[in-house]
This record gives structure tokens, sequence and C-alpha cells, in this order.
């Protein structure tokens, strides 16, 4: 980060002593289970995505919204520097676990359900043509699935004996092309964010070497 060549330093502790060290299989678990939804959805490598031990740069910091309040502040982290393209260094660290009579303010399962929502909740808002696919997809099949066997009556009997199972369906189809649309719109949108942030980073570049050059004119 010094030299800028990162815009955000990650501390890895997967990659050495945790899950060695580390005496609570579900945490052991849950971060291998996140760390490999966030790097499969967002095409990354990140080796520890649930660590606090993080380095940023002006850039980062200056661009990063804070909306979270607890633990799935990391995952948001991760998925600011990675979806605007940011330089994401890994660095191997020492993992030791909680000593003796002390305590972790971690909740296994309340905080990892919020993760999980969070990863969910930032996947739809920066890659939603994705996102809304999936929900498209799921829904279409959910419809054809229940719809075939209303077709295969029809033509059998020639009478459609399942009037409110048909009507579902085709709501629900309806429903999949929305999604599809939606997902369109709102990738456009996205990509005007991403044009606008970075108009945001040249600017804050600008001001920073601005600052430096006025900070050094002021030492002479």
């Amino acid at each position: 980060v010094l030299h800028h060549n990162a815009d955000m330093v990650v501390g890895d502790r997967l990659s050495s002593t945790y899950f060695t060290e580390n005496k609570r299989p579900f945490h052991n678990f849950g971060n291998s289970l996140v760390r490999g939804a966030i790097n499969r959805l967002f095409q990354c490598n990140i080796r520890d995505i649930m660590t606090g031990y993080r380095a940023f740069s002006y850039e980062f910091v200056k661009t990063f919204p804070v909306l979270s309040k607890g633990f799935e502040i990391e995952t948001e982290m991760t998925i600011h520097a990675v979806s605007n393209n940011m330089a994401i260094d890994n660095v191997i660290i020492e993992y030791r676990d909680r000593p003796e009579g002390s305590s972790s303010k971690l909740n296994t399962y309340r905080d990892g359900f919020r993760v999980i929502r969070t990863m969910i909740k930032l996947y739809r808002d920066y890659r939603p043509m994705g996102f809304f696919t999936l929900l498209g997809g799921a829904l279409a099949a959910a419809a054809i699935f229940f719809m075939v066997p209303v077709i295969m009556e029809y033509w059998r009997t020639g009478k459609v004996l399942r009037f409110p199972t048909l009507i579902v369906c085709c709501f629900t189809m309806v429903a999949a092309v929305q999604s599809f649309f939606a997902g369109m719109m709102l990738t456009n949108m996205a990509l005007t964010a991403r044009r606008n942030f970075e108009f945001r980073l040249n600017d804050l570049h600008a001001e920073k070497v601005f600052q430096i050059s006025k900070g050094q004119r002021e030492e002479r």
C-alpha cells in the first residue's frame, strides 16, 4: 500500500495456521464457504474473506461506503474492492487461537446468516445481470415443471382440469421474463455508476497529488 502497488492488502490466516489453531469447526466451515462463494461469484482469488487484518490505500478509504455494522463489513470491503477492479494483495500471517477464558463476540449462526445475506445483496447490486438471470431461470424452471403436466393432460383429454396451476405458471413465467429485463436495466445503471466511480478516483488522485505538492512547498 505504501509503495502504491495495492489498494487493499488482506492478512491471510487461512493459508497458514488457522485450520489447525482454530478449535471451532463451524467457523472453519463458514470461512471456507464464504471464500469459495465470493471467489466463484466475483471471479477473484481472495484467500481470506473474513479477516480483519487489512491495510487500505487513500483511494479505497475515500470511496468505500460503510453500510454494515457487524462482522459482515469484511465481506462488504472485499466485494467493493473486487467489483471496482482495485489492486488486491494477499499476505500470509500467523494465526493463533483465542486464549483460554476469553470469549468471542461472533455468534456463529446469527452473524453467519448476516454475512450470507450481505453477500447475496452485494451480488445483486454489483452483478445484477447474473443475479436476476439466476432468479429468472429458477422462476422459469419452476413454471415449466408445473406447467408440463397441465399441457400433457390437455393433449390427452382436450380439457384444462387445473386452471389455478396454469394461471400461476403463466404469471411465474412473466415474472421470470421481467426478472431478466430488470437485470439488463440494472446492469446499465451499474455501468454508469462504475464510470462515475472511475471519475471520482481520478479526482481523488489529483487531490492527493495537490496535497502532497502543497505540503512540500510549505516545508520549503
